[in-house]
């Protein structure tokens, strides 16, 4: 069994992305399918356990971010890593076309207004970053969001919009809120394998359309606005993870492995008791046991 070292898939602050460079797949770290959900097991156990010392303990808050080309497997690794996951202290959001209303705002306000509480977890399934990555692709959406005059497409808008974002972060962070961000990197070739998977499998066809496929001719433009994204915007408190996901098994405990870590690195603990609220206790056992 290969061992997860999180820190080989983290894009350090300040360094220049070379996507073709980031491997899609990697040496398999399970044996076997069987080995496969035990591991899978085994993390998700202890991210539950984790969930609880963030609600007990009340001091932080975890939002993970997840981004990807289409079939890449965001919901899959959502859905498999956060299996254990008590709902009532998580939440995930998918964030799609912005609404009339939305774009009334500026582009961080869709997104901020859902972000997690003290205790709480919080998942983007997409989320604002999509706003310098669809949005670099295809300059219509960013014409079409009412910003000020000006250059729609040029450097100086998407290096606005990497700053706004890396002080966003920052900000969350400093009150407590811990932020991991996932790219699912996604070969080419593989993409295609699962875009016939889903027309082939009936159960699957509800997941793809034409729109998917166009997309696809665009596969250059998006890999360059990552590369620039991730660059820009990784940070030592907010760090972009680059998770090879042709392996979509492998993927779900290199995401789990990652946020595990995360959780540890907090060293958080339950409160402890006061003596008086101690006294109080043993006072109402007395009652109950009489």
């Amino acid at each position: 069994m290969t061992k997860i070292h999180s820190k080989d898939f983290c894009v350090r602050e300040g360094d220049e992305v070379n996507l073709r460079k980031w491997p899609t797949n990697v040496e398999s770290i399970y044996k076997s399918k069987d080995q496969y959900h035990k591991l899978l097991g085994e993390h998700v156990a202890q991210l539950s356990a984790q969930q609880q010392l963030l609600y007990a303990s009340n001091r932080y808050a975890v939002l993970l971010i997840f981004q990807a080309m289409d079939a890449a497997g965001k919901d899959g690794a959502i859905r498999h890593v956060m299996s254990g996951v008590n709902p009532q202290g998580c939440q995930v959001f998918s964030f799609k076309h912005p609404s009339p209303a939305e774009l009334q705002h500026d582009f961080l306000w869709r997104t901020t207004r859902e972000l997690p509480e003290r205790g709480r977890i919080g998942i983007f399934n997409r989320s604002y970053y999509e706003e310098v990555l669809i949005a670099r692709v295809h300059p219509e959406i960013l014409r079409n969001e009412g910003v000020p005059d000006g250059p729609h497409d040029g450097k100086a808008v998407w290096h606005g919009r990497y700053r706004s974002i890396v002080n966003l972060e920052r900000h969350l962070h400093d009150n407590g809120t811990r932020i991991i961000k996932f790219f699912l990197h996604l070969s080419k070739g593989e993409q295609r394998k699962r875009f016939v998977e889903r027309i082939d499998e009936s159960e699957k066809n509800w997941k793809f359309s034409l729109a998917d496929v166009e997309e696809r001719k665009f596969w250059k433009h998006y890999m360059k606005a990552y590369e620039e994204c991730l660059g820009a915007t990784s940070t030592s408190d907010a760090p972009w993870y680059v998770v090879p996901a042709d392996d979509r098994e492998n993927a779900r405990l290199i995401v789990s492995q990652i946020v595990l870590d995360t959780f540890e690195g907090l060293k958080m603990s339950y409160p402890e008791t006061s003596a008086a609220h101690r006294q109080e206790l043993q006072a109402i056992r007395k009652r109950l046991t009489e």
